[in-house]
């Protein structure tokens, strides 16, 4: 076996409501490394849908949340709150839907209350992409037309999976445009490190720690004020491990940026690490982004759980995403770093999720 095999098969299709006979296919391509380490991800959203590692016993289980078929997806199983998406045009939330730019106010779709999330109603999350395999990477395609969801220019962005052979998940994200505009692209995979969809629902076990002295606060609707707070004396201070269930009975959870810390000249940090104690499994996220949304599931169901893959049921808290990114609203407060891209420039965007096991 090579160091890193790929296979592809069909994940499921699309049908055009306008017309029952046009399909068209949702690709699916699986990374397998020598140790059984694997990742799945399909053409739909560029999603990852499958994310296999063993535990200290040897186990090998499927870590992220997600659906058996497509229809999940598509949200016919009930919503999809975006599991395992490629996000875009901007990740996270625009304040009041809208962005001045030069001179001109840009007006986005508001799918978050009064707000814009994700991309709009039809983000990167829902478009097909294009497919491209070279070597041990897979590299996912999508142009999105100019005035998209409300965006100004034709943007090309790419995003390239790689699994290696030490038990790395590296994705890249790059990004073009015609006219200036605000560009910041994440992953937002839904991760429970018990595996065996899910042993440990509530997450008791899991022990978090993020690199980040100071966070975003937000508003009622979760837009940051502007602010930049120290983590100091809070519930957001996780620079030490801190067990994630016994967080979460203090307050209604994580949905905020942290702003990673950085020494200088250093481009690449270490954002997480999430151990979850009684499997041992390990996850330490990397990257170039200057920050991390952390969120712990709020939104998903309380009480009448969403159906996932092999039967399993997720619940509220039941999960945390780690979605690297640029500052929330960046495009609306000038002290946050800047979002836009213009022509002739290159968005970039790494991450790398590595995984090992430690002891009880």
């Amino acid at each position: 076996m090579a160091e890193v095999e790929i296979m592809e098969d069909t994940f499921g299709f699309i049908v055009d409501p306008n017309n029952p006979d046009s399909k068209e296919i949702i690709r699916r391509f699986t990374l397998t490394n020598k140790s059984g380490t694997s990742a799945q991800i399909i053409t739909y959203g560029a999603t990852l849908t499958s994310l296999k590692v063993r535990d200290k016993n040897g186990q090998l289980d499927d870590i992220v949340l997600g659906f058996d078929d497509i229809n999940g997806y598509l949200g016919k199983l009930g919503r999809n709150p975006y599991f395992g998406a490629t996000i875009g045009r901007t990740a996270n939330r625009t304040a009041k839907a809208q962005f001045l730019l030069g001179n001109q106010t840009y007006v986005l779709n508001a799918n978050n209350g009064p707000n814009h999330l994700h991309g709009g109603n039809v983000g990167f999350d829902k478009r097909l992409w294009e497919s491209h395999v070279e070597g041990k990477r897979v590299t996912f395609s999508y142009v999105s037309r100019d005035g998209e969801e409300g965006y100004p220019g034709e943007v090309l962005a790419n995003v390239t999976y790689e699994l290696t052979s030490d038990n790395q998940l590296v994705v890249q994200f790059q990004a073009t445009s015609t006219k200036p505009t605000p560009i910041n692209l994440t992953n937002h995979s839904y991760f429970n490190l018990s595996g065996n969809q899910f042993a440990d629902r509530q997450l008791r076990a899991h022990h978090v720690l993020l690199n980040a002295d100071h966070y975003t606060p937000v508003d009622d609707t979760l837009i940051p004020t502007g602010e930049i707070v120290s983590v100091e004396g809070t519930v957001y201070d996780l620079r030490t491990n801190k067990n994630l269930h016994d967080l979460l009975q203090q307050f209604p959870g994580y949905d905020n940026n942290f702003c990673l810390n950085r020494n200088a000249g250093e481009q690449f940090r270490l954002a997480a690490r999430v151990q979850e104690q009684n499997c041992g499994r390990v996850l330490e996220v990397y990257t170039d982004q200057p920050g991390v949304q952390f969120y712990t599931s709020n939104f998903l169901p309380d009480k009448d759980p969403l159906p996932g893959k092999q039967g399993a049921k997720y619940f509220k808290h039941g999960a945390f995403c780690l979605e690297t990114q640029n500052y929330p609203n960046a495009i609306n407060q000038a002290n946050f770093p800047d979002p836009v891209i213009k022509p002739g420039a290159v968005y970039t965007h790494k991450v790398v999720y590595r995984f090992f096991t430690a002891p009880s």
